[in-house]
């Protein structure tokens, strides 16, 4: 073995240390290292694990082959209604979708992870744009020439997250929110 030695060994290394204190120590004594015994033995499962170096990126599209995905039909300019103020329990909700399903992709800054970053996304593009890209992705793909040159910036096609009208419009509520409006 070359190197440093790996945390593991450090640890067994420690436990028979205190092993050999628990023969050599009066009572007291062997009490307290009994108790630093069983707490050390929490620590040693944690010893060696460490950070996989060799994983690899999670492949969104290998995670999602076995989900049906739905489509939603395309959300036209009437059918959304946005108010003033923001309705705060769907900013809520809006959050939690955003936590589950878009950060991975999606910064709340302007920055590019693997999508675009949704700072002021509501001041560039109308809400039915935005819900149409959320629902229809495929159909945005297809037909509209921004989301097109979106998807050759970002050279990654976004998933369905086969979320409904409903779902959309509560991350609609939440990029508002995030841009600012009260």
């Amino acid at each position: 073995m070359t190197g440093a030695w790996p945390s593991k060994y450090f640890c067994l290394i420690k436990d028979v240390q205190v092993f050999y204190l628990i023969k050599t120590k009066n009572m007291r004594a062997k009490f307290l290292i009994a108790a630093t015994l069983v707490s050390s033995l929490f620590f040693f499962t944690a010893c060696g694990g460490g950070v996989d170096k060799d994983a690899k990126p999670l492949d969104v599209e290998e995670l999602t082959k076995n989900q049906i995905e739905t489509h939603g039909t395309e959300i036209k300019e009437g059918d959304i209604q946005v108010t003033n103020p923001l309705n705060a329990e769907w900013v809520t909700g809006g959050k939690s979708i955003y936590e589950l399903k878009c950060q991975s992709c999606h910064r709340l800054t302007g920055d590019k992870l693997v999508g675009p970053g949704w700072k002021d996304v509501t001041k560039r593009r109308k809400p039915v744009w935005i819900m149409n890209m959320i629902t229809n992705v495929e159909m945005m793909l297809e037909k509209d020439a921004e989301a097109q040159k979106l998807l050759e910036q970002c050279m990654v096609r976004m998933p369905n997250q086969n979320l409904s009208k409903e779902e959309a419009r509560k991350v609609l509520e939440f990029m508002r929110n995030n841009d600012g409006e009260k």
